[in-house]
């Protein structure tokens, strides 16, 4: 591809050349010890770079966490939940797809809480009736999380 070795910046003599069998195997080597001793600098010189930048303090830890704000769809508000808040434990809608660890981080996200267990229950879909037409309602997810004691979330 000679035509485009002007892009790769070769030099006239790499063109010309007959590859490495014309080369002396004296300057072959000594070429190569010699890239390789400057890309080893290079090498080095990048990885003190990144370790110097990498150094994180505590602060900046415990700031990282994230959390979904779409974890959560709503308050599940009932006869039970309003019973369950006397006791320091509230119910969620959540989507299904979430687990416990990012339910807890959500919350605590959100409502600024100490969060201590998540319970999940998964809610089937039931079969309703509006006159001669039959269908479903959705199946979810509901998630019991208790908090500390002391403290409450406002959810109405």
């Amino acid at each position: 591809m000679a035509l485009f070795d002007f892009l790769k910046r070769k030099s006239a003599k790499s063109r010309h050349s007959g590859g490495p069998a014309t080369i002396s195997p004296k300057a072959s080597l000594g070429g190569k010890e010699r890239l390789v001793k400057r890309t080893e600098k290079v090498l080095v010189e990048k990885k003190v770079e990144k370790k110097e930048a990498v150094v994180k303090t505590p602060a900046a830890k415990a700031k990282n966490i994230k959390f979904s704000y779409e974890a959560i769809r709503k308050p599940h508000i009932s006869e039970k939940a309003s019973y369950l808040a006397e006791k320091d434990q509230y119910i969620f809608e959540v989507l299904s797809n979430y687990n416990k660890n990012e339910i807890k981080n959500a919350v605590e996200g959100l409502y600024k809480v100490d969060v201590l267990s998540v319970n999940m229950i998964k809610i089937p879909a039931k079969k309703r009736r509006l006159g001669k037409t039959e269908g479903f309602r959705k199946a979810y997810k509901k998630a019991i999380v208790k908090i500390k004691n002391g403290q409450k979330i406002e959810i109405i």
